[in-house]
C-alpha cells in the first residue's frame, strides 16, 4: 500500500436505470460500443489508466491534470456527436467529475479523499457537464483552451468541508489565458452574494476590530442559508481599503449581489449603515442605518448583524423566486424547478398546485438526484395537502411525505429546510417527539430563517412550549415583515392552540386564497367566540363547495392536535353533519 498524487476522473451515465428498464440489451450494447470505440481510445490517447468499471460508471487515473481535463472534454464532445442521431429518450449522456489529490494505492486500485471528491463532483454535475475541483482549476488555468464557470463553494455528501467547484464550458473556447485577478466569472444560478469589508469611519484604526467583526458575522450568518452562495471571508477581504466599482466586483467574483456598509463610533454611540446592491447594474435594492448606545459592544454587534441579515435574506430569496417565474420551463435547471415548487407549496390554491409542485421536484431530482432541497419540498407538498379537506385519505400522503423528508435529511443533515420537512412529515405521521426534535434542529441550524421560525411556533404551540411559540412567531414576523400568506395560517392556528381566538380570526381573514381548510378553521374560531351565526354562514359556504363533508372525516386529520375535541364540537355546533 502506498500513496501518490493523481488526477482522478469519475464518470457515469445519466438516467442509466431508466435506459436499462426501457431497453436493457440495446442500452448495454451501446454503452459497450461507446467504451470500446470512443472512451477507451481517448483515455489511452491522453495517457490515462482505467482503474475500474462500476456498472455504468468508470474511474480513470492520470499523472497529468491537464491530460485529465482534455480527455474529459474530448469524451463529452465525441459522445455528443456520435449519439446525436439517437432518439432523445435513448441517448447516452455522461457526467464527469475531476479532482487532483493524494490517493492510496493498493494493487491496481486507488482509494481516499482524492477519489471520493472526484466521485462527488461527478454526482452533482449536470448531464453532459464536466465539474472540476478548485485544485484542478488552479493547475489548468491558462493551460487548456476551455473556459470555466465558477460555481462557488458547494457541500457534498460525506465531505466535511465545502468544495470550490468549476464547470467546463465546452461550447466556449478560451482564446487567450487570463490571470486569476483579471478573470471575470458568470454568476451561478442560485442567489450569490459577497459582503465587502465594512468601512471604519471612526478615524481610529483601533476600531477596525468592530467593523471587521460586523463583516465576518454577516458572512457567517448569511452562510447559514443553504440556498445562498456566499463568498468566503478571504475573497471579500481582498477588497479592504480599495476603491471599489461594485459592477467590477460582481463580475470578478461571479456574484449577483453585494453588501457594503460603514461603521462610525463617536463616544458612547455607534452608527452602522448597510446597503444591498444588485451587482450587474449597480442598483440599490435596500439600505438601512442603525444607531445604538454602545453599552455592550458585542451585544450591539450581534444585534446589528441580525438586523442586517434578516433584512437581506428574504429579499434575496424573493428576487430568486421572481426570476424563476420569468423563465420558460424547458430552460430551467434543477434549482429553477426547486424555486417553482417552493412558490407553489408556499401559496397553493388547491391540491392541483401541490401536484404541480411535485412535478417540479421530480424534474429537479431527475437532473440532480442528490438535490436534498428538492426532496424536502416534495415532502412539504404532501404535508401541506394533508390538512386540506379535499384530500380524503391522507395516509398515503403521510407515507410519501415521510419517505421524501427522510431522503432529504439523509442527503444533507446540515440543511435546516430538510429537518423542517422531516419535522412536518413526522408530525402528520403521529410522531410528535420526532417532529419536535427535527423542527428544533432546523432552528438550531439557522435561527435567522423566518419560515422555520414561523412553522416552529405551530409545533411549539401544539406539542411543545407555548412561550416559545409566541416568541418564535413574533421573531418570524419581525424577520420577514412582507411574509407569504401561509404565515397567517400558521399564526392563526398557533393563536387557536393558545386559546386566543380573536387573534386567530384576524389572521385567518388575511389568508388568500381562503381555501376549505381556512373556512373550517375560521368556523371553529367563530364558534369559540360565541359568533354562531357567522360560524354557520361559514359552514354553509363549506358545504356548498363539498356537500359530503362530515365531522368524522375531518376528525381523522385532527386527531393528533391538542384542540381536536374543541374542533369537533365547534363544527357540530356550526351545523356540520356527523
Amino acid at each position: 500500500m502506498g500513496r501518490r498524487l493523481a488526477a482522478i476522473l469519475s464518470t457515469d451515465v445519466v438516467g442509466y436505470s431508466r435506459l436499462m428498464a426501457a431497453d436493457e440489451a440495446g442500452t448495454l450494447a451501446r454503452l459497450k460500443a461507446f467504451r470500446h470505440g470512443v472512451i477507451d481510445p481517448l483515455i489511452a490517447e491522453h495517457n490515462g489508466r482505467l482503474v475500474k468499471l462500476m456498472g455504468d460508471g468508470a474511474l480513470v487515473e492520470f499523472a497529468s491534470v491537464v491530460d485529465a481535463v482534455k480527455c474529459a472534454a474530448a469524451i463529452q464532445r465525441a459522445v455528443t456527436k456520435q449519439d446525436a442521431e439517437a432518439p432523445e429518450d435513448r441517448r447516452l449522456t455522461f457526467r464527469i467529475g475531476i479532482n487532483l489529490g493524494d490517493v492510496i494505492v493498493e494493487g491496481d486500485d486507488i482509494y481516499g479523499d482524492g477519489v471520493n471528491i472526484a466521485a462527488r463532483l461527478q454526482q452533482i454535475a449536470e448531464p453532459g457537464a464536466i465539474y472540476v475541483s478548485g485544485t484542478v482549476f488552479e493547475h489548468i488555468d491558462g493551460r487548456v483552451d476551455i473556459a470555466f464557470e465558477d460555481r462557488g463553494e458547494q457541500r457534498v455528501k460525506n465531505i466535511d468541508r465545502p468544495l470550490r467547484v468549476f464547470k467546463a464550458r465546452l461550447d466556449d473556447v478560451k482564446t487567450a489565458p487570463a490571470s486569476a485577478a483579471a478573470r471575470m466569472r458568470a454568476p451561478p444560478d442560485n442567489p450569490s452574494i459577497v459582503v465587502l469589508p465594512f468601512t471604519n469611519m471612526s478615524g481610529d484604526p483601533g476600531q477596525e476590530y468592530f467593523s471587521d467583526g460586523i463583516t465576518e458575522d454577516i458572512i457567517t450568518e448569511l452562510s447559514r442559508f443553504r440556498s445562498l452562495l456566499v463568498i468566503a471571508r478571504n475573497s471579500s477581504f481582498a477588497f479592504k481599503g480599495a476603491a471599489i466599482d461594485i459592477r467590477h466586483v460582481g463580475r470578478q467574483l461571479g456574484v449577483r449581489y453585494v453588501v457594503e456598509g460603514s461603521v462610525r463610533r463617536a463616544g458612547n454611540r455607534i452608527r452602522v449603515t448597510a446597503q444591498l446592491i444588485e451587482a450587474v447594474a449597480g442598483n440599490h435594492l435596500w439600505a438601512e442605518r442603525y444607531d445604538r448606545e454602545l453599552a455592550d459592544v458585542f451585544a450591539v454587534q450581534d444585534e446589528v448583524t441580525r438586523q442586517i441579515v434578516t433584512n437581506i435574506a428574504p429579499r434575496l430569496q424573493a428576487e430568486a423566486r421572481h426570476s424563476a417565474t420569468r423563465r420558460a420551463p424547458e430552460d430551467m435547471r434543477a434549482y429553477d424547478h426547486y424555486l417553482q415548487a417552493k412558490l407553489l407549496v408556499d401559496t397553493p390554491r388547491d391540491v392541483a398546485d401541490l401536484a404541480a409542485a411535485r412535478e417540479h421536484c421530480d424534474r429537479a431530482i431527475e437532473i440532480d438526484p442528490t438535490y436534498a432541497r428538492a426532496h424536502a419540498y416534495k415532502a412539504l407538498s404532501y404535508v401541506v395537502g394533508i390538512p386540506m379537506v379535499e384530500t380524503y385519505e391522507p395516509s398515503d400522503w403521510q407515507q410519501q411525505a415521510l419517505a421524501s423528508a427522510e431522503r432529504a435529511v439523509a442527503l444533507d443533515d446540515l440543511d435546516n429546510v430538510c429537518h423542517w420537512a422531516l419535522g412536518e412529515a413526522a408530525f402528520w405521521s403521529r410522531q410528535p417527539g420526532r417532529a419536535l426534535r427535527h423542527i428544533r434542529r432546523a432552528l438550531a441550524l439557522n435561527p435567522n430563517d423566518a419560515d422555520v421560525l414561523a412553522i416552529s411556533s405551530y409545533f411549539e404551540a401544539a406539542i411543545g412550549d407555548p412561550e416559545s411559540a409566541t416568541r418564535n412567531l413574533a421573531m418570524a414576523l419581525e424577520r420577514n415583515p412582507t411574509n407569504p400568506t401561509w404565515y397567517h395560517w400558521v399564526a392563526g392556528v398557533t393563536m387557536a392552540f393558545l386559546g386566543r381566538y380573536e387573534e386567530a380570526v384576524a389572521e385567518y381573514d388575511q389568508c388568500d386564497p381562503p381555501n376549505l381548510d381556512i373556512l373550517k378553521l375560521r368556523t371553529i374560531a367563530l364558534v369559540q367566540l360565541g359568533r354562531l351565526e357567522e360560524a354557520r354562514a361559514q359552514m354553509r359556504a363549506m358545504l356548498q363547495i363539498k356537500p359530503e363533508l362530515t365531522i368524522s372525516v375531518l376528525q381523522k386529520r385532527d386527531a393528533l392536535l391538542p384542540d381536536a375535541k374543541v374542533r369537533a364540537e365547534s363544527l357540530r355546533l356550526a351545523g356540520m353533519p356527523e
